[in-house]
């Protein structure tokens, strides 16, 4: 296959194809001319690697993720690690973004919104900032 057919039967853009070979997660074959030839096993890693993206693994998990993958002797609970390691970070967000949702909705709801200039959102903003 070339690139554009891997990148159809992917879902990835070619770009993102050339930027994994680049750093080495995906090393597809060359043809004579210097072309790229992407074979099955190639389109099976880059599908790999864009599932574990869209869970919100970084780079340098997916190649962790990869070398686990293709290693026979592996240990599930390396695997198990890597994704309960992954978990947290994701419930550490979860916790930092319902805190800041519910900081601004404190402020929206004590704000009046009416034509007076006071504004608790400004001065919140401008207290955070000059302390």
């Amino acid at each position: 296959m070339n690139i554009g057919e891997v990148a159809t039967k992917s879902g990835l853009p070619a770009k993102t194809i050339r930027y994994y070979e680049d750093i080495g997660l995906i090393r597809p074959d060359r043809h004579d001319n210097g072309y790229r030839l992407f074979r099955q096993q190639h389109l099976h890693k880059l599908m790999f690697v864009a599932r574990a993206r869209s869970l919100g693994f970084s780079i340098d998990d997916c190649r962790v993720l990869l070398a686990l993958y293709d290693d026979d002797s592996r240990a599930s609970a390396q695997v198990k690690a890597l994704a309960q390691d992954h978990l947290a970070q994701i419930d550490a967000k979860i916790a930092g973004l319902r805190a800041m949702r519910d900081t601004l909705a404190d402020l929206v709801d004590a704000c009046h919104g009416d034509s007076r200039p006071d504004c608790p959102i400004l001065k919140d903003l401008a207290a955070k900032h000059h302390g």
